[in-house]
């Protein structure tokens, strides 16, 4: 099957850089997959999504004059993810997290009265005053230092 852009086929991890990873593909050819093209979510270290000799479905971007070959593993598996099949193409298990205590949210009543936009209206009024009283505050200690030096 020649490789064609757009076409999905699967390959087995050959090296893994920290650019990307390479993986050989039918027909004895190699193509690269850029680190960008991994996964959906940022990849700082290729290692943490892929294995050397893993085998995995990927899309074919483009094949250039030279004869590189540009693959992605995300596009191949939105694709594998729309027609409701998994296949050899998988990620490596989620690093488990440490379980963080559920935080019990006040649920607002009527007798709460209406939404305190007033207060926070009056609370922001009152740290931009006591704001504008410290900046006051501080120019005139600087200025009062810096006649100070001049002498």
């Amino acid at each position: 099957m020649p490789l064609e852009v757009g076409n999905i086929v699967e390959g087995k991890i050959t090296g893994i850089t920290k650019f990307g990873a390479f993986v050989a593909l039918p027909g004895g050819k190699s193509g690269l997959v850029h680190i960008s093209e991994i996964a959906n979510s940022f990849v700082s270290d290729v290692h943490e999504h892929v294995q050397m000799g893993q085998t995995v479905k990927v899309r074919v971007l483009n094949v250039t004059e030279d004869g590189k070959i540009n693959l992605s593993i995300k596009r191949a598996l939105e694709e594998v993810m729309a027609q409701g099949s998994q296949g050899p193409a998988r990620r490596p298990a989620p690093r488990p997290q440490s379980p963080q205590p559920a935080r019990p949210v006040p649920e607002r009543t009527a007798a709460d009265g209406p939404s305190n936009n007033a207060d926070f209206e009056d609370r922001l009024k009152k740290f931009m005053q006591e704001s504008d009283s410290r900046i006051a505050d501080n120019r005139i200690y600087s200025e009062h230092r810096s006649r100070s030096r001049r002498r």
